[in-house]
């Protein structure tokens, strides 16, 4: 069976701030590379490479978000390994197909994840009066926080998808046992535990309010 993903189509202004992530990170990644070579000793070509070179920071500063947002999407566009490589033991063709489906969801959920936090970087909780001298750096902040929320929200929308692929009459009684953390989120979205829109469009909706006070300022007045 041939795998194909879903479409990709974000909005003009989303594209225009991803490339810029997308570059910075890139250039990180060349320092890196250069830094510690051994790390690269090999050619990085597939999801599940690529997926190893994510990890979570302990201190997660942008740049080390726009990393993580960089190797994900490499790995969202690369090619599945051999299943004898896979993430998890595979022996069927049954099974393999299902490892690609949620392979996608997770990796989706994790650029989600990756997206939200980069944008509570940049986000506002609140207008305070004493930040009028400084309303339009503000509102450029806000503007950057709400792209990183709408472009988490399409990657939900593409979770949803490949979680309704892995999610078939098909597979009903066949189950990763190796990537039991996967079936739990895909049993977790299926079920409506997992709902990243409710959040995403709580922190959309605040955010707009906040807008609306900064906006309303008088950067004069203070």
């Amino acid at each position: 069976m041939i795998l194909s993903e879903p479409s990709r189509s974000l909005c003009a202004g989303t594209k225009s701030l991803l490339k810029s992530r997308l570059l910075r990170a890139a250039i990180f990644a060349v320092i890196i590379s250069a830094a510690v070579p051994h790390l690269y000793s090999y050619t990085v070509k597939y999801k599940e490479q690529f997926y190893k070179l994510y990890h979570i920071h302990y201190n997660q500063y942008p740049d080390d978000t726009m990393e993580n947002i960089y190797w994900l999407e490499r790995a969202v566009e690369a090619d599945f390994c051999n299943p004898l490589y896979a993430m998890g033991r595979i022996t069927t063709k049954d099974e393999w197909e299902k490892y690609r489906y949620m392979f996608m969801m997770h990796l989706n959920l994790k650029l989600v994840e990756q997206h939200l936090r980069l944008g509570m970087k940049w986000d506002k909780q609140a207008a305070y009066f004493y930040n009028a001298p400084w309303k339009e750096q503000n509102l450029d902040s806000l503007n950057t926080a709400e792209t990183c929320y709408k472009t988490a929200l399409y990657y939900w929308n593409e979770a949803k998808i490949w979680s309704e692929k892995a999610n078939t009459k098909k597979f009903k009684f066949l189950f990763l046992t190796d990537l039991q953390f996967w079936e739990d989120e895909r049993e977790r979205i299926a079920t409506g535990e997992l709902d990243y829109e409710r959040t995403i469009s709580r922190e959309l909706d605040r955010l707009e309010k906040v807008r609306a006070d900064f906006l309303a300022m008088d950067e004069n007045t203070y």
